[in-house]
């Protein structure tokens, strides 16, 4: 098939080629009537016109692609939204994206880092599996470069990661709002962002309500379904136990439920529960369905290609690094109701 070149769509509109040129490279500071653009890109639509990616390049000096970098990214599931934003973004700005998996191999993300570079990619989104700081491979400090779900040791490279301390709050608040008193708190042992944040945003509701924090009704262990269970049964199985449960993540709010189910509790009748980050596999198909904070994955993956398209308009831009902070929003289900009157 025949590439529908400026030529056919100058032909096919009755203008110069130059004129269709100027139209569809939106060129600044030609005076071209509105009728006449118009009816350019009307007709390069219909007939089918793309333009000429290498020969743009070679007037812009891009190549209009961006690398994707990510430690295991690529096998989670519930994090793969984090690359479908950047996708969605990209497409919408004309950007390819590269993406390399390095499975968390040091050597093999310096290749990719090399091979991308010598690719002449535009700039580079590294992204972590879960919310943590890195230390940014000296090479991606030479390219454009947005840390994704992740912040530089030295907050010297823009990063796009979710509000930690707010979600923590909105979790905590929604058990307020049902009456609940006593919330136990099953958090990650690993000294993280998100332990760290979502910790500071249970104080702060709790404070807000004006319930005094106390030690006890915190319980840490491994961040999956068996360290869920282990710290939610240590909490449901003590003498003042409480009537509601903040889970870290929700993988080990379904060890909760087991840890309730164990002790002959009914979820939500005797205590509630809520996670955080909407991995929809479990949290729909838990029986009741797991209320829950969404981590902004696509939101992430969307804003970190916008901050990169700026920092490469404007690469001499001074100021300091931006570290972008976005918003969890709560889902609720079933699993959050009133405490028991007992």
């Amino acid at each position: 098939m025949k590439r529908i070149g400026i030529k056919d769509v100058a032909a096919a509109a009755g203008v110069s080629a130059t004129t269709v040129s100027h139209i569809l490279n939106e060129v600044e500071g030609k005076r071209i009537n509105p009728e006449t653009r118009a009816t350019v890109i009307r007709v390069a639509r219909d007939l089918g016109y793309r333009p000429n990616s290498l020969a743009r390049g070679l007037r812009t000096s891009r190549t209009y692609t961006v690398g994707f970098i990510g430690d295991e990214i690529a096998t989670t599931p519930h994090a793969g939204q984090i690359i479908q934003g950047a996708q969605d973004a990209g497409t919408e700005r004309g950007l390819l994206l590269l993406m390399l998996n390095t499975g968390g191999d040091p050597e093999l993300e310096r290749k990719a880092i090399t091979l991308l570079v010598q690719h002449g990619v535009d700039g580079i989104l590294y992204a972590s599996m879960y919310h943590r700081v890195v230390q940014v491979p000296p090479p991606l400090r030479s390219v454009p470069t947005i840390l994704v779900d992740a912040s530089a040791q030295d907050s010297a490279v823009p990063s796009v990661v979710p509000d930690e301390e707010q979600g923590g709050l909105t979790a905590t608040r929604e058990l307020l709002a049902h009456g609940h008193r006593r919330i136990g708190f099953v958090t990650n042992t690993d000294d993280i962002p998100a332990s760290r944040g979502r910790l500071a945003g249970y104080r702060a509701a709790l404070a807000e309500g004006g319930i005094g924090f106390d030690p006890a009704l915190v319980v840490a262990d491994r961040s999956d379904a068996p360290g869920g269970h282990r710290a939610a049964r240590a909490l449901l199985a003590s003498a003042n136990r409480p009537t509601a449960l903040f889970c870290f993540n929700d993988r080990m709010a379904m060890g909760a439920y087991r840890a309730a189910a164990e002790l002959g509790l009914a979820i939500p009748a005797d205590v509630s529960v809520i996670g955080f980050d909407n991995q929809e596999l479990i949290s729909e198909n838990l029986h009741p369905a797991l209320s829950t904070v969404a981590l902004p994955h696509y939101g992430m993956g969307a804003r970190a290609i916008e901050l990169l398209q700026a920092l490469i308009d404007t690469p001499d831009t001074a100021g300091p690094a931006l570290q972008e902070v976005l918003h969890c929003p709560l889902v609720a289900r079933d699993s959050i109701a009133p405490p028991p009157r007992s």
